[in-house]
């Protein structure tokens, strides 16, 4: 099973758990995680208010409510500032986080977006690089979890993830 690469739209997986790139507040935004807000319907928002917040790199789960996923987990990426203010530990965070609460309400199969690469602008083939690891690295020693889809919005950041795992798949 292991780590897919697709191009889609992350609101209509099929799947144990998505992840959102959510801002601090979980209160909804723009791009993804405001097409997930809108999907799921207004019990996310209500079921969000309840948690006050979260930090760039933690991550918080709720149920998925209008979504075809069964959980939604929200995670708070870094805003790039040139890579001097632990950017990279931050997104690393951010996926580890995701991966230990999917794994810890027994998700088998689990959705992300390329996160921090909208409108928090990491770059992407950076963040394509520390996704991919972090990913493989988790993989391979978790119990529930045997799938996770990297859900790629546009080509662009298809090919950049596509990029970093072939690149991870040549040097193991």
């Amino acid at each position: 099973m292991g780590l897919q690469i697709e191009l889609g739209d992350i609101t209509t997986y099929r799947v144990d758990a998505i992840v959102n790139a959510a801002n601090r507040t979980l209160l909804g935004g723009g791009g993804v995680d405001g097409a997930i807000h809108r999907a799921a319907g207004q019990k996310l928002l209500e079921e969000c208010k309840t948690l006050g917040g979260c930090e760039t790199g933690e991550a918080k789960i709720t149920g998925g409510y209008r979504l075809p996923a069964k959980y939604v987990i929200h995670t708070p990426g870094p805003i790039w500032y040139g890579g001097s203010r632990g950017e990279a530990e931050k997104l690393r965070s951010s996926y580890a986080n995701s991966l230990r609460l999917a794994e810890e309400a027994g998700c088998k199969t689990v959705a992300f977006p390329s996160i921090s690469t909208g409108v928090f602008h990491y770059p992407q083939d950076e963040a394509a690089g520390i996704a991919v690891h972090t990913i493989l690295t988790f993989l391979k020693t978790a119990k529930s979890v045997q799938r996770v889809i990297m859900v790629c919005f546009d080509r662009k950041t298809l090919a950049a993830y596509e990029r970093a795992l072939h690149a991870a798949q040549a040097s193991s």
